[in-house]
């Protein structure tokens, strides 16, 4: 943001960046007609149309207008200009939950009110048929007062994004926190994988570390297909109970909201007054996202979202591209992932990454062959100091038109393997290629 132009629609004083991704910035803001903080996302709306994604921020503005919620951080206004795109949202002064989780484990009685608070928030939400999708410590904010904001709707599904079995089936999400059933890809419940998600948020509240983690993201989708986990020593004995109840891998006798706010663990300490509906405590707020006039160019698009809501199938992926530098991030809980494998974004489609797999294979002498789910493997003519290199390369859908590649060495040296990553494989995928993945820790998101 230009230092010389700080109001903002005559609206608006911005001050520092709070944060920033592909696609946009969050800053700090203070309203001039009440003094009110706010965070301002800016979205370049170039870069939104280049990637074709403006039904999908018009997408985002309904969900939000539909869950207005004290544990939800609300969306007060949307603007726009030729070049920008505005977002005037509630400002959490404590930043992420998770910034917490990463110093240690939380005591028992503050991860118990967190955990109540998202619960509320989440239950909300579905009742206004919204799913979120993308549940974790990094979209949970909290407010001066300690209290817990979810955030990040991008990734959130309506009703009418299910197909005609009732189920949604796009794979979407962070790895260490989807549900068994999102990873199969054969349909599922989006309540029932928002409560998955909790359950994961539960655990690492309380023992400061991932359920479900391994540098081999096919080992870690095992690990999470069997539930299988490890509770460490001291953890609550009726959290152990309720986890593997939460924690099914099998979403049909999955614990359901309503029954987890009947588990006695989660009612300990709980303030009446939390439970209400939050369409009581809301009932003064604005049930309408205002559109300025004036100096906004372009309210033909802000004004449109405040029609009926927009049916659209795609996904708005911007804070999960804004944190890939750090997708597993689990690593900031575990060591590093192993150098035998390579994560990278592609917003091609999957046809276009394994023809250019292909060409790039061809052209470095490795035999392709095919496999069921998106899989193919690459292989060495000639034997190497420990026999055939062989590589595998698989494709994994996280929302339309936005896919995660993983490549991994599956037989042979390491260290020939990385030498043909270097000098071969990358240079050659780089047309096509959104991020690669490092194991640096990742910028604040937005």
């Amino acid at each position: 943001m230009d230092n010389k132009v700080n109001v903002l629609m005559k609206s608006y004083d911005l001050g520092r960046l709070l944060g920033q991704g592909t696609f946009a910035k969050v800053y700090y803001a203070r309203s001039l007609k009440t003094g009110e903080s706010m965070a301002i996302k800016v979205i370049d709306k170039e870069k939104v149309l280049r990637f074709g994604l403006m039904e999908q921020i018009k997408r985002e503005i309904s969900v939000m207008r539909l869950v207005r919620h004290p544990n939800i951080v609300q969306l007060f206004e949307v603007m726009a200009t030729k070049t920008k795109i505005y977002f005037v949202m509630e400002y959490a002064k404590d930043s992420e939950l998770f910034s917490k989780v990463a110093k240690g484990r939380l005591k028992e009685d503050v991860a118990r009110k967190y955990f109540q608070q998202l619960i509320n928030a989440v239950d909300f939400c579905h009742s206004r048929v919204v799913y979120h999708r993308d549940l974790k410590p990094e979209n949970l904010l909290l407010d001066e007062n300690e209290n817990l904001k979810v955030s990040d709707f991008g990734l959130s599904a309506l009703a009418e994004s299910k197909h005609q079995d009732g189920l949604l089936h796009t794979t979407c999400g962070t790895p260490a926190y989807v549900a068994p059933e999102v990873i199969n890809r054969k349909g599922y419940d989006g309540v029932k994988a928002d409560i998955w998600s909790c359950g994961v948020i539960l655990f690492v509240l309380l023992a400061g570390y991932l359920s479900f983690h391994d540098s081999n993201l096919m080992e870690m989708y095992r690990k999470i297909g069997q539930a299988e986990f490890k509770c460490p020593k001291g953890f609550p004995p009726e959290v152990r109970r309720l986890l593997l109840r939460i924690l099914d891998p099998n979403p049909d006798p999955r614990i359901s909201i309503a029954n987890i706010k009947e588990n006695s663990w989660f009612k300990r300490g709980l303030n009446s007054k939390s439970t209400k509906s939050a369409t009581e405590s809301q009932k003064t707020a604005s049930s309408n996202i205002d559109v300025p006039s004036g100096s906004c160019e372009n309210t033909a698009m802000a004004a449109e979202a405040k029609q009926e809501l927009v049916k659209i199938s795609n996904l708005n992926a911007f804070d999960l591209i804004s944190l890939f530098p750090g997708f597993d991030l689990s690593g900031l809980f575990e060591e590093p992932c192993l150098k035998k494998v390579a994560r990278f974004t592609s917003w091609q489609p999957a046809s276009v990454i394994i023809s250019k797999l292909e060409e790039v294979a061809k052209h470095l002498r490795l035999k392709v062959s095919r496999r069921d789910g998106g899989l193919l493997k690459l292989e060495g003519m000639k034997e190497g100091r420990k026999g055939i290199l062989s590589i595998d390369a698989e494709i994994f859908e996280l929302a339309p038109s936005f896919h995660l590649v993983e490549l991994k060495k599956s037989c042979g040296d390491t260290s020939e393997y990385q030498k043909m990553l270097k000098e071969g494989i990358r240079p050659g995928l780089q047309p096509i290629v959104g991020a690669w993945q490092t194991n640096e820790k990742p910028e604040q998101p937005l």
